[in-house]
């Protein structure tokens, strides 16, 4: 028999949404022999408590590390994919040791454990473009109990940011003006040993992907074949180009350059560069790096 913690976050993005789908996965774990008790976090300090639950048994380094027998099970009822990317990311701050403790049992190119499986209850049962939806995820609530009671996980890669976030499917960094046309900005754009663009380049977007959430951008396609478990990060820019025909008639083509790798950074050339990470909006004004955690998290899978 296990214990299973349902998890909701209760952070204005899921208010308004039906519980009916938490009360049925609850049910149908219950059903399936475990013990369950569904919790909704209002905060940081209330995800904590419930991933302290996760906890393994105490280490001669002093580190907290995850249970391998993963005895507690967690399924987290996520309104967004944003909601998703918060329980984890607080895992990824629970469980990363600091440089300086880095142990022999962590696994190589990784700053982080092997994360505990997490079962996906999406809120949304129609939904075709979140990450569940992206990875074929069950989003009946009796599947999704199933899943999780039979323990099957599907290892996953994790983008990790050095301004301390995740990215669990990638980030889209650009805007529209009111027309809904792209607005230009400039940037550098860097993977492993490769430059996108120098920032002298006028830029439409760019994506960073681990999945394939931002695949294309206003029905241009940018990503190739995003793979949230091969182990490299794609990224793609987009940018105009103008060509002139034999006669000097000016046209605009929209000139796409794809890398992928283990890392990559972006050096806005603006004051403040919107993005969307997640499906969260921010602004970037400084440089960003994100880096590849090979099979960091886990989804539990039928």
């Amino acid at each position: 028999m296990y214990d299973v913690v349902v998890l909701t976050l209760s952070d204005g993005c899921a208010a308004g949404q039906p519980r009916v789908p938490v009360l049925a996965c609850s049910d149908a774990l219950t059903a399936g022999g475990a013990r369950v008790d569904a919790v909704t976090a209002t905060s940081d300090a209330e995800i904590d408590t419930v991933l302290s639950r996760l906890d393994g048994l105490p280490r001669p380094d002093g580190l907290t590390w995850p249970d391998p027998d993963g005895k507690t099970r967690l399924v987290v009822a996520s309104a967004t994919d944003g909601q998703l990317r918060a329980v984890v990311r607080r895992l990824v701050r629970r469980y990363a040791p600091p440089p300086s403790k880095r142990p022999a049992d962590l696994p190589a190119a990784r700053t982080v454990p092997d994360l505990p499986p997490i079962g996906v209850l999406p809120l949304d049962p129609a939904g075709t473009g979140d990450l569940p939806a992206q990875l074929g995820l069950a989003r009946d609530p009796a599947a999704v109990a199933a899943a999780v009671l039979d323990g099957r996980a599907r290892r996953l890669d994790l983008l990790r940011n050095d301004g301390g976030s995740v990215t669990l499917d990638g980030a889209l960094l650009g805007a529209a003006d009111e027309q809904g046309r792209a607005i230009r900005w400039r940037a550098r754009v860097e993977v492993d040993d490769a430059v996108l663009t120098d920032g002298t380049d006028q830029l439409l977007a760019c994506v960073v992907a681990n999945a394939g959430g931002y695949a294309s951008f206003d029905g241009l396609p940018l990503l190739n074949r995003p793979d949230p478990a091969d182990g490299v990060v794609e990224v793609a820019v987009a940018l105009p180009v103008v060509e002139r025909s034999l006669l000097g008639r000016a046209r605009v083509r929209v000139e796409v350059r794809r890398a992928r790798g283990r890392a990559t950074s972006v050096t806005p050339r603006e004051e403040e560069l919107p993005y969307l990470d997640d499906g969260v909006a921010g602004r970037l004004t400084r440089r960003r790096s994100w880096w590849v955690e090979p099979g960091a998290w886990a989804v539990y899978a039928s």
